[in-house]
């Protein structure tokens, strides 16, 4: 059948053009007064497009668009919201340099806004907040992803409590996205190879505020159906599509920059599925310089940055050799390196033909830069890749971290926003790095307060009971049934929440291993709590969604589907009334396999108090002031042990701590302390977990340096990389011969504080100058146990003077801590143009 398309725009009348702009840009998803817009235009058709605005829209007829074209109070909140709009748009912002090179920010997901479903929870949350605030501080960067057809599944639970799946198509002519075009109108589309075929993509973007999001479509009609699906669906299919959606992602992803004639001078991969950007800027740099794979390498490590979500070693993707050789047979020719050197760049271990090609290994590898998303996960992620830094101690392998955060605007409900607002002053939202400004909320009443809090909590109890009837209607439950879920919950009640991804180690059911206690907390006459559970398990996730069905069934087993209940299709609206409604945030993994975990900021920020594991954030930001922890961040080998210990705390904290609290009122009827708890918490983690640290952070210890290592090494034609990679060629020449002979030192068995110790090492420099090497005593408390140094210090030595064929090394120091002390020489490799000296591989201990 041939069908002649095109696109059928609403059509405003000239009053109202300004909502076509507001519509197509998603500054709007964290400015409710903008969101009221579309509300009041037409609110029947806002809930039936599931608030879509594009999609309101175009289904509002003409007749109503008339009329509010002549309403001088609509048309009054229009100049309002545009006026301030526009201001945003060309106001000052906290980044005030060029914007000629950008930062290049790829990620599989995005979640910005419920109209725009391309994600799938925290990864794509996490990346939404991203390109929000990178506009808020007017950062030099875009996001690269994906336009998936489908997103995606939609959650639906049987009549048994047994997730199903469903996978709607997404309408993008209706949704906030427009299509890229050349100067003669036709879409501008890019190619990648794919085992030998072709496969074209066309580009999308989407506004973010001040910021551009490109999304790669392969559902275009010169590819072939299979290729037509590797952007169907998010973590769909096998591993031959995510290899293939991998190198669309990160090869295509740069060449549709360079399409659209934006240079990305730096490149960020959140999570490994992008790093395969890294050999496509090696592969531009020597077709376009005549370089070869390891001047170019040097080029690019400087400028990428990899940031790493996994704690575990089984959830970082890797792919067998073979599939490997069919997509990237041709790689090694096209880079000059051998295949075994190629499959190296993803191994821990280059010489084990065995091992399988890891993306987070090649990510590593080919960046500078390296962060895990909390402080612990830094901890656990250089405990995880020390083997690629062999020799190196555990606390200087090059992972750092940069704690995630959340945008406040996008998650403070839009009741305490307006609160916030007026206790804060304008600042708040026209100065968003003046984090300071969190510090007013002892200005807030607590009565104000208490009143916001409740009347989110309301409508929490009011949307969940909306969808039970929805759920119960469709699974053709009797009328009585019906009747039942008008009284689901009770909007006075403690409500306690836990919303997240229902895989095991989070463990959605701690909370069900004593009924009998559970029941006595829930059927209360006094005290009583409620439990709201929402989240989806991955579709080939069985044990995830028994977690589910067991929720379900213990609710109606035990007769109490008044007081626990689960919202099916866990989404970002429903995210934003349980953040913003419970009174509790609940969490509970198996440390630390919570890499960082978000959603609890997100509840902290609405004055939502945590109670969870010291896990991910919550390891570094708790006090007993903000909320509560499970245990004392003890890790165990036995599982069923470490349940049972821990519900048993969480039973223990509800009875004794957090019922009381919140039950505990004045003549007034106000819980004071839980408030003081509240506003201690709000100003906290409003401070510590907001984006905008989350992104002055990245700027500060990534960004900029990246940018700046860009501008220093094309000024002049790439030429210190070139430079960097004869050095580095001399370094893994000569590096097995080099030879640490003597340590000799003026130390006697019994040493005062204060005294002088001067050391002094004999050094074969195997044709190396001394200016190549950092030569260090690496000084410290020796342990008993390991005899190890803790608590190292590193100090350089300075070369003396050349006897024979060595080199005399010395330094001097002071004598600072008592106790078994020692020390040890070792060399690094020195080079003005190298980030950081930990390079792998280049280590000599004596």
């Amino acid at each position: 059948m041939n069908i002649s398309t095109y696109t059928v725009k609403p059509k405003l009348p000239n009053a109202l053009k300004p909502l076509e702009e507001i519509a197509r840009n998603l500054w709007l998803s964290w400015n409710f007064d903008a969101i009221q817009l579309f509300i009041r235009l037409d609110y029947d058709a806002w809930l039936e497009t599931q608030q879509s605005p594009v999609r309101t829209l175009g289904m509002v007829s003409q007749e109503r668009l008339a009329q509010v074209a002549q309403d001088d109070s609509y048309l009054a909140a229009l100049e309002e919201v545009y006026a301030r709009f526009q201001k945003y748009k060309k106001g000052e912002t906290w980044y005030r340099g060029s914007r000629k090179d950008v930062v290049a920010y790829f990620s599989m997901e995005y979640g910005m806004d419920v109209s725009l479903p391309i994600y799938s929870g925290g990864l794509g949350i996490l990346s939404g907040d991203h390109m929000k605030t990178s506009s808020d501080l007017g950062l030099p960067l875009v996001g690269v992803g994906f336009l998936y057809r489908q997103g995606y599944f939609t959650q639906v639970l049987n009549a048994d409590g047994f997730q199903q799946e469903s996978y709607p198509e997404n309408d993008w002519y209706n949704m906030p996205v427009e299509r890229k075009l050349d100067k003669n109108g036709d879409p501008i589309k890019i190619t990648v190879d794919l085992a030998g075929r072709q496969a074209a993509a066309q580009i999308w973007e989407v506004r973010v505020g001040r910021s551009s999001l490109y999304l790669l479509d392969t559902n275009i009609e010169e590819n072939a159906p299979d290729i037509r699906d590797v952007t169907a669906a998010l973590y769909g299919g096998d591993k031959e599509t995510r290899m293939r959606q991998e190198i669309l992602l990160g090869i295509g992803g740069i060449r549709a920059l360079r399409a659209l004639g934006i240079n990305p001078a730096a490149a960020h991969m959140n999570e490994g599925h992008a790093a395969f950007l890294g050999l496509e800027r090696i592969r531009e740099i020597m077709a376009e310089k005549g370089f070869n794979f390891y001047e170019a390498q040097e080029a690019v490590w400087a400028t990428n940055i990899f940031t790493t979500h996994t704690p575990v070693p089984a959830g970082n993707e890797r792919f067998d050799v073979g599939l490997l050789e069919k997509y990237f047979k041709d790689w090694p020719g096209i880079l000059g390196i051998s295949w075994k050197e190629f499959l190296g760049l993803g191994r821990e271990r280059p010489g084990d033909d065995h091992e399988n090609f890891c993306m987070t290994v090649l990510a590593l590898k080919l960046a500078a830069y390296a962060n895990g998303v909390a402080r612990l996960h830094g901890v656990v992620s250089r405990s995880m890749w020390k083997g690629l830094w062999p020799g190196l101690p555990l606390d200087e392998v090059p992972i750092h971290h940069v704690t995630n955060g959340v945008h406040p605007r996008s998650w403070v409900s839009s009741n305490m926003v307006d609160l916030l607002d007026r206790y804060f002053g304008p600042r708040f939202e026209e100065e968003q790095t003046d984090l300071a400004v969190w510090n007013r909320m002892d200005r807030i009443s607590d009565e104000e307060l208490w009143r916001t809090h409740e009347r989110r909590r309301e409508r929490l109890v009011a949307f969940a009971r909306d969808r039970i009837r929805q759920h119960l209607k469709r699974t053709g439950a009797v009328e009585r049934r019906l009747q039942q879920a008008e009284d689901a919950l009770s909007p006075y009640v403690l409500t306690l929440a836990f919303a997240r991804r229902f895989a095991t180690y989070k463990r959605g059911n701690l909370l069900l291993r004593d009924p009998e206690r559970l029941l006595r907390l829930l059927k209360d006459n006094d005290r009583p709590i409620q439990l709201i559970f929402a989240g989806k398990a991955h579709p080939m996730d069985m044990p995830g969604k028994e977690l589910i069905r067991e929720i379900i069934h213990f609710a109606e087993k035990n007769d109490v589907i008044s007081r626990i209940v689960f919202i099916e299709n866990y989404d970002m609206t429903v995210a934003r009334y349980l953040t913003s409604g419970a009174d509790v945030w609940l969490n509970t993994p198996r440390r630390p396999m919570e890499a960082s975990g978000t959603s609890g900021m997100k509840a902290a920020m609405n004055g939502v108090l945590n109670c969870s594991i010291l896990d991910g954030w919550w390891d570094e930001a708790y006090d007993p002031e903000l909320g509560w922890a499970i245990g004392q961040g003890e890790q165990y080998q036995d599982e069923k042990l470490q349940d049972d210990i821990e519900s048993k705390a969480l039973y223990d904290l509800l009875e004794r701590d957090i019922i009381p609290l919140f039950y505990q009122r004045g003549r007034d009827n106000l819980p004071r302390e839980w408030i003081k708890r509240m506003k201690t918490c709000m100003k906290v983690i409003g401070q510590s977990m907001s984006s905008h640290r989350m992104l002055m952070d990245y700027s500060n210890m990534f960004y900029f340096p990246a940018l700046k290592n860009y501008r220093r090494i094309v000024k002049d034609d790439y030429a210190e990389s070139k430079v960097l990679a004869a050095y580095i060629g001399r370094l893994k020449a000569a590096w097995d011969r080099l030879r640490i002979s003597k340590i000799e030192s003026n130390a006697k068995p019994v040493m005062q504080r204060g005294d002088s110790l001067t050391v002094s090492a004999h050094i074969d420099l195997a044709g190396l100058s001394p200016d190549e090497v950092q030569v260090e005593l690496y000084h410290g408390s020796v342990s008993h146990q390991s005899q190890e140094l803790r608590n190292a210090r590193r100090t350089e030595m300075r070369a003396l003077q050349q006897e024979g064929s060595e080199w005399v090394y010395q330094v001097r120091i002071e004598c600072i801590d008592t106790g078994h002390q020692g020390h040890t020489v070792r060399i690094l490799p020195k080079h003005e143009a190298l980030v950081h000296p930990y390079r792998t591989g280049f280590i000599k201990w004596a």
